[in-house]
């Protein structure tokens, strides 16, 4: 991001930028810097934008041949193309002899490093990853954007309302806007007013719902599971997410027994240093082989209703109620 930022600064633009990852508020933003810095407003003589799989490359690479019309270059946008997920050998081609009046800008989710495509890209200007953000640098961004709306947070309600919105910075920006709205005539933000106004992740749900698993609670863990179906949550959707859980509290549970610090295991896992603490305690409510067993039992689970031999609302209570007996 740096090197995005220098060139900017400096009017020295490479031909090609590749951002990639999942973080698609930071992707978003230095998108649109990049394109404010190098089009000129209201010029679509030299701006080409595509998106989507059936971008044709013939037809890129016979614009990026076509000089720029009384301008200094040409930007060529590209986003989701997955050109760099399985190589696009004439993206790839092109890209080691591109125009020296063209600049692309490839916007996607997905990259493989080892294709090349992705390497062409990276030698002819830059690839960049936005992945997901460490809880420190979140916590410093929600706390200045808190500042600048002149108003204060405890580390206690910040941790509450990034429990609440997940590591990704476009909910979290559009749910600081509310909560910033809600605040409006307060000098301190407190717990309760996050409570009030945050919108709770289905994640967050199921991860309820999944201690409630782990502490043997049925009762409670079928209430969330009836309060999600009674939200419209597809019973395929929260047997996927529990699934999910359970791989994650058995990833969690093996890189702790192995010795590895929060941080390290955030990485390792990729999951953002403060849910690791909570995935820890929830993880002691299970053996390694029990989160196994869970695993391969929603993967059957799934199998069973995709071959007409079971109704997906039953299989996913019949999940919950196995798991959450007492022992």
């Amino acid at each position: 991001m740096k090197i995005i930022d220098e060139d900017i600064k400096n009017g020295n633009f490479k031909k090609c930028y590749l951002l990639y990852g999942k973080e698609a508020y930071l992707k978003k933003q230095y998108r649109d810097k990049l394109l404010h810095a190098m089009v000129a407003q209201g010029d679509t003589m030299n701006f080409s934008s595509y998106e989507g799989k059936d971008v044709n490359p013939a037809e890129l690479i016979d614009l990026a041949e076509t000089l720029p019309f009384f301008a200094e270059r040409r930007v060529i946008l590209v986003q989701e193309s997955g050109f760099f997920k399985k190589s696009n050998e004439a993206i790839a081609g092109y890209l080691n002899e591109i125009n020296q009046s063209t600049c692309f800008i490839f916007v996607e989710t997905e990259a493989d490093k080892r294709t090349k495509a992705f390497k062409a890209a990276n030698k002819a200007g830059v690839a960049v990853e936005f992945g997901e953000q460490k809880e420190a640098l979140l916590e410093r961004w929600i706390l200045g954007r808190i500042t600048k709306g002149h108003k204060k947070i405890t580390k206690e309600t910040m941790q509450v309302f990034l429990n609440r919105t997940g590591a990704d910075m476009g909910t979290i920006d559009s749910e600081l806007e509310k909560l910033l709205c809600y605040t409006m005539d307060k000098e301190v933000v407190e717990t309760a007013d996050v409570e009030a106004i945050v919108t709770e992740r289905t994640e967050n749900k199921i991860f309820e719902m999944v201690d409630a698993i782990s502490a043997h609670n049925q009762k409670r863990a079928l209430e969330f599971y009836y309060g999600l179906l009674a939200l419209k949550e597809a019973p395929m959707r929260i047997l996927y997410l529990i699934t999910r859980q359970f791989r994650l509290l058995a990833e969690v549970k093996e890189l702790s027994q192995k010795g590895y610090a929060s941080r390290d295991i955030a990485a390792k896992a990729k999951v953002p240093e403060f849910a690791v603490r909570k995935y820890l305690q929830q993880s002691k409510g299970f053996s390694g082989e029990l989160l196994l067993e869970a695993m391969e039992e929603g993967a059957a689970a799934e199998e069973a209703v995709k071959g007409g031999r079971l109704g997906d609302k039953y299989a996913v209570e019949l999940i919950i109620i196995r798991y959450s007996k007492k022992t």
